[in-house]
């Protein structure tokens, strides 16, 4: 097993008796720093995203729930009951805008499934010009970005040809979402292109103000020379978070937590968790650990 995984799934485990003491205190078993403080969050928000947990919900609900749970935004993702899509009208993105304008849950994102790793260039194109309609989406409901991915390395393809290709397409799209003041978070995702090195690869070769990274809490984030060498390859493009349950043992979510505070991240941490038949209950948990996590409580 790698050493750096090793640590952090002791730190993990030992995550719940390490909250019980002083958040100032050296806590050389978790393999957190000595003499490490935990801050108030500059501005850190949480929400959720709509896959799984509220797959089903249309968007009253939604803003139902996250009200009731103290959930401040939602990335709706593609093809969910919400029906936020490019098929829908002026006045039909104008309501959706209108509801969460008149409520206390932000839509801080539109959550695709596009990517631009393919070979087949035609589909490459397909793939951008339907972000570009996403963008304008994005924009027409009042959210302030898309999510796209890449989503694996073409076996037949060089690594570093399909970095860039993603990297250039992601560059292009990011010079058409500025005009609609939206970013393009891409998240850590897809066998292979969800290796942090291959992260910064493709954001550095993007290069645009408005493309940045969506991370997403994967196990392989522990990979190589382990968790904090990943996380400050992209530091400084990080513009929103994707969260599992925080309970797994196989991730250090307090330490990322801690990061985050470290360089005053001022996003959205989204939980991506599994569907609930009491998901109100269950998000109020969620969010009692987060703060928790952070010596807020």
């Amino acid at each position: 097993m790698n050493p750096n995984r090793r640590q952090f799934l002791t730190s993990a485990a030992l995550g719940s008796a390490a909250l019980s003491a002083p958040a100032h205190a050296a806590d050389k078993s978790s393999g957190l720093t000595s003499g490490m403080t935990f801050s108030k969050p500059s501005g850190m928000k949480l929400g959720t995203v709509t896959y799984n947990l509220a797959k089903d919900w249309d968007i009253p609900t939604i803003i139902k729930n996250c009200t009731e749970a103290k959930f401040e935004g939602v990335e709706l993702r593609t093809t969910h009951a919400h029906k936020v899509e490019v098929d829908l009208t002026k006045a039909q993105r104008d309501e959706v805008r209108k509801r969460f304008e008149n409520s206390k849950v932000e839509l801080m994102s539109l959550g695709s499934a596009f990517d631009y790793h393919t070979p087949d260039q035609t589909k490459l194109r397909r793939d951008i010009e339907a972000t570009k309609e996403y963008i304008v989406l994005a924009h027409d409901v009042g959210a302030s970005g898309v999510k796209v991915r890449p989503n694996g390395l073409p076996k037949e393809v060089p690594v570093e040809k399909t970095l860039e290709q993603i990297g250039k397409s992601l560059q292009e799209l990011g010079q058409f979402a500025s005009g609609y003041g939206q970013q393009i978070r891409v998240e850590v995702h897809g066998a292979g292109t969800q290796l942090l090195p291959h992260m910064k690869t493709l954001i550095d070769i993007a290069s645009h103000r408005m493309v940045g990274v969506c991370w997403n809490s994967n196990p392989t984030d522990l990979d190589g020379a382990g968790f904090d060498h990943n996380f400050d390859l992209v530091k400084g493009k990080i513009f929103t978070v994707h969260m599992r349950d925080l309970h797994l043992e196989d991730y250090p979510f307090r330490r990322l937590l801690t990061r985050l505070n470290e360089i005053k991240f001022q996003g959205y941490c989204l939980a991506e968790i599994p569907d609930s038949k009491d998901p109100v209950r269950l998000m109020k948990y969620y969010r009692s650990l987060w703060l928790a996590y952070q010596g807020l409580l």
